[in-house]
């Protein structure tokens, strides 16, 4: 069995320098492998984690020598700073430090920067293990194969899913069209080269037919397509599994139409390959993560194997809405879900474990306490990370308290569950919380438990009322819970129920006619406030 390659520097800017990176000085292959990806905040305490990569958005460029000394005093191995001209004095800060600088292009986004590293990387979050060859290549590495079928057919090529998403890509991309760089860096198809294939029949084409499609600018008629495509579906038996593109003119002689056979042969291979690995994968992750948070005597030895034995961890529990109709689309969600916060968190944080379990989506956090307040900066970068997904993907989530033993891990995850499930009670209000924000929502959630669990009822005067609005629907109940959120305020309480404050100061008197509540008596608008928020009475709290 082969060992896929420890990613370098070196490969990541032969897989992305095409149309992404560039070297602008230093050797990159000088500190060997790369050991994460790290986001460099000038307004944050710097956390490296060893021969990190680090990514340097908005760094000024008289600034730099200052911050290239530092990310090397950290143990960084490069630094990526949007391109810009080297000078005399920065070479050198540059040759004393022994870093690789890297100059991200004019055109990529950070954001898809740090999504294609993810992919190049492959970081595993579990363990790393050996993997067979599918080939001749690493199995899975769809890199290493799209590098292959490149060489193979001396062009540039793409590997898409059914949705047009690029799942890797090879070198010399530069040699393509401006259609293709806009398609490899967003690592998406754009919507107006879709739509113009979509109508002009060439997706109906290659899922249909075994053999190769030819693409003609011509026909399709936009200026940033000028350059031929030769297109082969990639099938396992009957399902489709994606598609293999290629740039290249000429007509497709029965050898290239072999090449292309052969490859989506090879390149199906990998993705199933991949699709189960990643499977087993995240199941393992799931079961790691779920035996940790149980604690018991397995739980340590889950947290060694997720790298975070004897350091200090926060636990993070989000989850989405529960408006889902079948448990299909739930699960979908939920790995999305999972799977966006595993690429935000591990590019934010030192280190982060992200797995579902149950309904629930949970991250194991390694936040040094040298960092400051651990949740405050937990809370700002999953803050940003609900802001960045949009009501694309509502989630809400929870932060627990910082642990360092296995008793205190439990805790965590047990004060994240409950200021979870008050953020999933109460839509609409806040999106991340801590128990600190809650707690009183909280505690009225708990009292509501136990009284259920008890069978307790209303009883006195609020029992009074509540037969009287059963028996006559005159709305007492509703009445009354406005005006004491409202805090005896009547037009505002009237504006909530939609009336006339009127109409509200004469149900006031019917209130206290039927049940015999003194409106007047603070213990007892407190009594009625308290049953009326924990004890179930027929009618949804508000």
């Amino acid at each position: 069995m082969t060992q896929r390659p420890r990613a370098s520097l070196g490969r990541v800017l032969g897989d992305l320098g095409d149309t992404l990176l560039e070297l602008l000085h230093g050797d990159p292959d000088h500190r060997g492998e790369i050991g994460g990806v790290v986001i460099d905040d000038p307004t944050d305490e710097p956390i490296f984690q060893p021969r990190a990569l680090v990514l340097g958005p908005g760094i000024d460029a008289a600034r730099l020598p200052e911050v290239i000394d530092r990310v090397s005093a950290g143990g960084a191995v490069g630094l990526v700073i949007r391109s810009t001209a080297i000078g005399d004095e920065l070479r050198r800060a540059i040759d004393r430090s022994g870093i690789a600088l890297i100059g991200l292009r004019r055109g990529a986004t950070w954001t898809q920067l740090i999504a294609l590293l993810r992919s190049v990387l492959a970081e595993d979050d579990v363990a790393v293990t050996d993997q067979e060859s599918l080939g001749g290549l690493p199995s899975g590495d769809l890199f290493a194969v799209a590098n292959a079928v490149a060489a193979l057919l001396d062009a540039p090529v793409t590997i898409e899913d059914r949705s047009s998403r690029v799942l890797a890509f090879s070198g010399r991309q530069d040699e393509a069209d401006p259609s293709r760089v806009e398609t490899v860096i967003g690592r998406q198809v754009p919507d107006r080269y879709a739509r113009l294939l979509t109508e002009a029949g060439v997706f109906r084409d290659l899922y249909r037919q075994r053999g190769p499609v030819i693409v003609d600018p011509r026909t399709l008629g936009h200026e940033s397509l000028t350059k031929q495509r030769v297109a082969i579906a990639v099938r396992a038996g009957d399902e489709i599994l994606g598609s293999i593109w290629a740039v290249m003119d000429g007509d497709i002689t029965a050898q290239r139409s072999t090449a292309l056979g052969e490859a989506a042969n090879l390149v199906a291979l990998h993705l199933l390959r991949l699709r189960a690995g990643a499977d087993v994968q995240r199941r393992l992750r799931t079961d790691l993560v779920s035996t940790a948070l149980e604690g018991g005597p397995a739980a340590r030895d889950a947290l060694a194997r997720v790298g975070l034995s004897g350091k200090p961890v926060l636990v993070i529990a989000a989850a989405l809405p529960s408006e889902y109709e079948r448990d299909a689309e739930r699960a979908a969600e939920q790995q999305r879900l999972a799977d966006a916060m595993s690429v935000y968190l591990t590019a934010t944080v030192p280190q982060a474990v992200v797995a579902p379990v149950g309904r629930v989506v949970y991250a194991l956090l390694h936040v040094p306490r040298r960092s400051g307040d651990a949740e405050e900066r937990a809370l700002r970068v999953l803050t940003e990370f609900a802001d960045r997904v949009g009501d694309k993907l509502p989630v809400v989530a929870a932060v627990g308290p910082l642990a360092e033993e296995i008793g205190e891990l439990v805790q965590s995850r047990a004060v994240a569950d409950r200021v979870l499930r008050v953020l999933t009670d109460s839509p609409g209000a806040r999106r991340v919380a801590r128990l600190d924000d809650v707690q009183t929502q909280s505690l009225v959630l708990e009292l509501r438990d136990i009284a259920a669990a008890r069978g307790e009822r209303p009883g006195g005067a609020l029992a009074r009322l509540i037969d009287y609005d059963i028996d006559g629907e005159s709305g007492l109940v509703e009445s009354l819970r406005a005006w004491l959120d409202a805090l005896g305020d009547v037009t505002a309480a009237a504006n909530a129920l939609f009336i006339h404050p009127n109409t509200l100061r004469y149900r006031l008197r019917r209130i206290t006619e039927v049940s015999g509540l003194d409106l007047t008596d603070p213990d007892q608008r407190f009594a009625a406030m308290l049953q009326l928020r924990i004890l179930d009475h027929g009618q949804p709290p508000r």
